[in-house]
């Protein structure tokens, strides 16, 4: 379990990542790469209810590291601070700012407290109100903000539980108060642990396989339950906006999930019970389903008293046993609605019926009625009125997602297809039927004479092409009321208003970037309702376009390419390269070649990935497609490796083939998984100078009961995962690796221990190698000092084993010496 002290931060200046460089600090790179780490950042936006008002939410930069060396503690999954009763490492606002819809001037809203960070925006069913947690130096508070006066006050006095997982906050349908999860009054301090050990923490199997996938910051001993206990235990109180004072609701417990009946009269609550599991996390704790009435606060029905969750198979779409899912009926008073396996869970398992729909009226009396049976997995349930309702299943071994039209006046009647199709198909996904808010503030499906609406990122060989349909439940027939159409990519946000034809979008270009915008359907103006800068100007002119190509196996692939401001492929010739991809397994090859990004996207220059070298001189390859295919009965990654080359093959050659690549000065990189295709590259092609490989797992052997989409376990296929791990073949990798891993990584699998083992088989092999750990900093890096110095270890490392790298033939020929960047 993770516990970072405040002292850390004075740790922070000094970071060993080599025996010679135990000396090195924080670096800060070129100042057109560190500009970018630095660059305004757009505010976030939040619709109101009724659609008028857009509340604008102002971000800062990128946080200091010193705020990710706060206290951090890990428990069952979840990464808190103790100090606060909040998140770790929560991004968060520092001011609000009203705009109408119609284009009217902002307001600044005033009264919030001086350096609090805003977060997880609520607006009140009527839209009169908004609610925002505040994270202030010792604890979480809740503020309202009135919207037309644009004033924000503390709405509730005591601390806020915001550190246990789901929503720690939920208004009422009447917009009249809010339930919210406070932190016991009474808590106390901390729990201690006694430097004298009372006995061994013991664990045992009895003979029942209880399979687990690879989780971080799991429970360890008594003493990190105590804690647990302290830290997720919370009160539940209703606080009135008329300044009556907060009323307590239930006893304290450990509560994961609240929500008011959109009748307000009741109360749903899940709370996790003890035994806790040392195997498991959080989500699969024991837990009680209840349902209480909301002035008494009394238990006035059980809907589950669901055991530990230990022995859940690892086949994708395996769930746990018993009712699951559990929330209210959205269009109705007070209804529940939840789902149970009938395959015993296990998705491998041959079944006609996979989940099975059940009802529940109040007062909740009688049993629960039975109401549509499932075919596959239960994904989802949208509703509509008395006569319309959407429910969504989906089999991820066949890929397969069904849409059907079920009837909440008819229980009896049999789910009706509406569509049906493979869910990596991108060309042939319908879209996603929209929704409205109804005065309850629950979400229902936008319907109008019956008819729904339907969006989607209209994906297609031209590129993502956005669009809104009108779609006939009855006849199925389609109309197409809006299509993003070139030079711009324009993506629907919700409709302002049905009857008038007028939908919010937000447009952007190449060179422009999002912004929102008001279109009429019926006579195609649009109106511009923000104008959020450029936010690096002086990137305008970097140059992007889509390039398409085949690998040898004839699946069709594609890559952005980025150019440097001014390049001339004729003038200048080829550049050194770097390629940046993440694989994707597929199960049909017709898929995997489909195009999934625009040729008319803002040109983000983000800090993060391979575009910022854009600026140093290099062409870039960005999301270069990687498919993984395995169709019928073979499996993707029975080709993994030949795969991969081939599409690192496919992607160079495109470049080379457009007169902007110099095939003998080629990088690869990625993040994650990402980083593990860099391992594997290196180890099994000569296609690259060096490679950058972030926060990766290497050796597949830690990750015996699966991963990304390997459902096969190692006692499976070892072999597989022997022939998969670029650390059993580490003697293969000859060319230079730059190795970066944060030091409290938090991803299931991608443990920091996997960049430190590989880096120290390749220094026992004489391979060339760095090892970047950055302090604090977990899967995603945030701190401004570690992206500044991570940009400048890669951008060191790029200028000497790729840009400035000899012929291939004098390279093998006079092998770099060693030196303090960590050679041979």
């Amino acid at each position: 379990m993770l516990r970072r002290p405040l002292a850390l931060a004075l740790l922070l200046t000094a970071v060993a990542v080599h025996a010679q460089d135990d000396a090195l600090t924080y670096q800060t790179p070129a100042p057109e790469l560190a500009a970018l780490v630095d660059a305004p950042r757009t505010p976030a936006v939040w619709l109101s209810p009724d659609r008028a008002t857009m509340a604008l939410f102002a971000r800062d930069g990128v946080p200091p590291v010193a705020e990710l060396a706060e206290p951090e503690l890990g428990l069952a999954g979840v990464r808190i601070n103790p100090r606060t009763t909040g998140p770790s490492r929560a991004i968060g606002y520092t001011g609000v700012t009203l705009k109408a819809v119609t284009g009217e001037d902002e307001r600044t809203v005033a009264g919030f407290p001086d350096g609090a960070r805003l977060r997880s925006p609520q607006w009140s069913p009527d839209g009169a109100h908004l609610a925002v947690l505040a994270d202030r130096e010792d604890r979480v508070e809740l503020w309202v903000m009135d919207a037309a006066a644009a004033q924000a006050r503390l709405a509730f006095s005591d601390a806020v539980n915001d550190a246990a997982p789901g929503a720690s906050f939920e208004w009422f349908p009447s917009s009249d108060g809010l339930i919210v999860r406070a932190v016991p009054a009474d808590r106390g301090e901390a729990p201690v642990e006694s430097t004298v050990p009372t006995g061994p923490v013991v664990q045992e199997s009895t003979g029942e396989a209880a399979p687990a996938r690879t989780y971080q910051d799991l429970l360890e001993s008594p003493f990190d339950e105590r804690l647990f206990d302290h830290y997720f235990t919370s009160a539940l109180v209703a606080v009135p906006l008329d300044g009556a004072g907060p009323r307590a609701v239930a006893p304290e417990g450990v509560y994961t999930s609240l929500e008011v009946s959109p009748d307000g009269r009741y109360l749903l609550t899940e709370a996790r019970q003890r035994p806790y599991s040392y195997l498991v996390p959080w989500s699969r704790f024991a837990n009680n389903v209840e349902v209480r009435d909301l002035q008494s606060g009394a238990v006035v029905h059980t809907v589950a008293e669901l055991p530990v969750a230990e022995q859940v198979p690892i086949a994708f779409g395996s769930v746990p046993t018993g009712p699951r899912s559990v929330g209210w009926r959205a269009d109705a008073p007070a209804t529940l609605v939840w789902t149970e396996a009938q395959d015993g869970g296990d998705a491998s398992a041959e079944a006609e019926v996979r989940d099975q729909l059940y009802l529940l009226e109040a007062p909740f009396e009688g049993a629960p009625v039975a109401w549509a049976a499932l075919p596959l997995r239960y994904s989802g349930l949208v509703w509509g009125d008395d006569d319309t309702a959407l429910a969504i299943d989906y089999y991820w071994q066949t890929r397969q997602v069904n849409w059907y039209r079920l009837d909440p006046s008819d229980l009896d009647a049999e789910p009706e297809t509406v569509f049906s199709y493979s869910f990596e198909d991108r060309y042939n996904d319908p879209g996603q039927p929209m929704t409205a808010l109804n005065d309850a503030g629950h979400r229902v499906l936008l319907m109008d004479d019956g008819d729904l609406f339907l969006e989607g990122q209209g994906a297609s060989p031209e590129g993502n092409r956005p669009f809104v349909r009108r779609f006939d439940l009855d006849t199925g027939e389609t109309t197409e009321l809006f299509r993003s159409e070139a030079p711009f990519y324009e993506r629907p946000v919700d409709f302002l208003d049905v009857d008038a034809g007028l939908l919010l979008t937000q447009r952007e270009t190449v060179t422009d970037p999002p912004n929102y915008h008001v279109r009429d359907l019926g006579s195609g103006d649009v109106r511009a309702v923000t104008a959020f800068p450029h936010p690096y100007p002086e990137l305008a002119d970097v140059q992007k376009e889509t390039v398409e190509y085949t690998r040898a196996d004839g699946v069709p692939l594609s890559a952005t390419l980025y150019l440097p401001p001014g390049y001339d492929a004729e003038r200048d010739g080829p550049l050194p390269t770097l390629v940046w991809a993440y694989p994707t397994e597929y199960k049909s090859a017709d898929a995997a070649g489909q195009r999934s990004d625009s040729p008319y996207q803002f040109t983000y220059v983000s800090y993060w990935g391979a575009v910022p070298f854009v600026t140093q001189g290099y062409a870039v390859l960005d999301d270069a497609a990687f498919p993984i295919v395995g169709e019928g009965e073979t499996e993707p990654n029975d080709s993994f490796r030949e795969q991969l080359v081939m599409n690192a093959e496919a992607a160079i050659a495109a470049g080379v083939e457009r007169g902007v690549v110099d095939p003998d000065r080629v990088a690869i990189g990625g993040h994650s998984y990402g980083a593990f295709m860099v391992g594997n590259l290196l180890a099994h092609s000569d296609l690259f100078r060096a490679g950058i490989a972030r926060s990766g797992a290497y050796n597949r052997t830690l990750t015996p009961f699966g991963f990304q989409r390997e459902e096969r376990t190692f006692w499976d296929d070892p072999m597989l995962y022997f022939g998969m791990s670029p650390f059993m073949h580490a003697e293969k990798i000859d060319e230079p690796i730059l190795l970066v891993h944060g030091d409290a990584d938090n991803n299931p699998g991608t443990f920091t221990l996997q960049s430190e083992r590989l880096y120290g088989a390749l220094k026992g092999l004489g391979g060339t190698a760095r090892l970047v750990l950055l302090p604090a900093e977990s899967h995603g890096y945030r701190g401004r000092e570690s992206l500044l110095h991570m940009l400048w270890e890669e951008d060191r490392w790029l200028d000497r084993y790729v840009k400035n790298a000899a012929p291939r033939e004098a390279a093998s020929a006079d092998a770099p010496e060693a030196d303090a960047a960590g050679g041979r």
